[in-house]
């Protein structure tokens, strides 16, 4: 490879998260699902459809300044479930974890049944659904019942 072909896309970060190995073009629903949209003043790069040696193409997410906690970056495993998360610090990874399904999306899926109570804008309910199969995965609606599937369309609430 020529020098050309192995520079960085992104400059590193001192402190902060790095989300990799995030299929190509999921990387702003993982902005999205994460409630990042630079408005706070966040330095955030967003590399997408980069080579990967490991899964062809791959987006990558850097949060300059943010060390996100598990709990957060495990409800991006619907749509990066080989995402790496790496903390780092001091420009060193500092831990390296690989995001799990959580048990329940709370506020995060909408329900894609269109009559179901929680997509309804005068109710004082909170999408939640639960994830039953997590090797499948499936996913159930906690007020409609509905199932579904990561191929059916999931809206971010």
């Amino acid at each position: 490879m020529s020098d050309e072909e192995t520079q960085l896309l992104i400059r590193r970060i001192k402190e902060g998260t790095v989300i990799d190995h995030i299929k190509a073009g999921e990387a702003l629903h993982v902005l999205d699902i994460l409630g990042i949209t630079g408005k706070d003043g966040e330095i955030v790069s967003v590399a997408m459809n980069v080579p990967s040696s490991k899964i062809g193409t791959k987006d990558v997410v850097k949060v300059a300044n943010r060390f996100l906690k598990t709990e957060e970056t495990d409800k991006l495993a619907l749509v990066a479930p080989l995402a790496t998360v790496n903390i780092i610090r001091n420009y060193k990874v500092a831990e390296k974890r690989k995001v799990e399904l959580p048990s329940v999306f709370h506020g995060i899926l909408k329900c894609p049944n269109p009559t179901c109570i929680s997509n309804r804008k005068n109710e004082p309910i909170v999408s939640t659904i639960d994830v039953v199969d997590k090797d499948i995965p499936l996913l159930k609606c906690r007020f409609c019942q509905r199932v579904i599937s990561p191929s059916d369309s999931l809206l971010i609430a």
